[in-house]
């Protein structure tokens, strides 16, 4: 078995622009490649990823291959502000799995370059100790101008380690604030990581992330301001009830020296209890799927509308639009009405 280190490498040795990079240049067919990955190869994980990611030709096919070996895995969301400690966070939690012998999968979304459009790796660069170890395979991905914090494909290269038999799966978003909501809808638990003393009260942020948290951390608790981020959010709690009844606890964690990380563990697993106990696992599942397929319907719609139209009619709607010879609103019904069924 290939280091991580090799894997990293390998995966990241074609662009997303790179035209020699299809499913044919692998030397596999999709079934071996397939079977590969199913059977633990790091390699073939990572070229399976790389083909979803970039879309290569042939994307598609390995996804609906894969979706049936799929949800095993539980999926963990980790977003909140920049500097909250996500990232080593992130390290710790994955530490604490790989002592109980569980395999981890962990989505890095990093800011895209923008000289490359690739992920600067920033988070791959603080993780680097477990490169080693087999059960934890590290992805960094670009955010490319996605909104929400989230890829355009972390959803499905979710799916493809999900498929590869990885026990947990984090997803550490890019950190952009009130907009990062994407990932409830591919996360089982979503955990909001706040932290004291960097000017982002809970009130300012209460109207974007703190309404996704199936628990709260209170990171660099040593911190003065602690017990104050601390009453804000359970004055916050006191003011509406989930509709699934859960309260969220609060955590809290000095990342940085491996506190709190126990107690962070035995939260999600309490609320992966909850989940089962009161048949929400399920409801919650069709809720997120209910939500993708909307997004993904939109993408879907959104290419198939673009490859019929070149970039020069583009370019002449856009000169019209400016010199206010058209509008869009009426281009943009012209174009839905014209558009061939899927």
């Amino acid at each position: 078995m290939l280091p991580e280190t090799s894997v990293a490498r390998e995966a990241f040795r074609f662009l997303p622009s790179s035209p020699c990079f299809t499913l044919e240049r692998l030397g596999n067919t999709r079934e071996s490649l397939i079977h590969q990955l199913r059977a633990g190869d790091p390699r073939a994980l990572a070229r399976v990823i790389s083909a979803v990611e970039n879309r290569t030709p042939g994307w598609s096919e390995l996804l609906k291959t894969l979706f049936p070996h799929t949800g095993h895995a539980r999926i963990l969301g980790m977003t909140g502000a920049p500097g909250a400690g996500k990232s080593t966070l992130v390290d710790q939690l994955a530490r604490h799995y790989r002592k109980e012998d569980r395999t981890v999968g962990i989505i890095a979304v990093d800011p895209t370059s923008p000289y490359t459009g690739g992920a600067i790796l920033g988070d791959r660069i603080r993780m680097q100790e477990h490169f080693c170890d087999p059960g934890i395979y590290i992805r960094s991905m670009a955010t490319r101008g996605s909104l929400g914090g989230l890829a355009r494909a972390t959803a499905d290269v979710t799916t493809v380690l999900d498929a590869s038999g990885r026990d947990l799966i984090m997803i550490e978003t890019v950190g952009v604030g009130q907009d990062e909501i994407d990932v409830v809808r591919v996360a089982d638990i979503t955990v909001v990581i706040l932290v004291p003393g960097m000017g982002d009260d809970v009130q300012t942020i209460k109207a974007g992330i703190m309404e996704i948290a199936d628990i709260f951390v209170i990171n660099k608790s040593d911190r003065e301001g602690a017990e104050r981020v601390e009453r804000e959010i359970r004055a916050l709690q006191s003011l509406a009830t989930r509709s699934d009844r859960w309260t969220p606890p609060i955590v809290k964690t000095i990342a940085s020296e491996g506190k709190g990380i126990a107690e962070l563990a035995a939260a999600i697993a309490n609320y992966e209890s909850y989940l089962q106990k009161e048949n929400l696992a399920l409801k919650r599942s069709v809720q997120n799927w209910q939500e993708r397929l909307i997004e993904m319907l939109r993408d879907a719609f959104l290419e198939k509308a673009r490859a019929q139209m070149s970039d020069g009619e583009m370019l002449r709607y856009a000169a019209e639009i400016a010199e206010h010879r058209r509008d869009p609103y009426t281009l943009i019904e012209q174009i839905v009405e014209n558009s061939e069924p899927m």
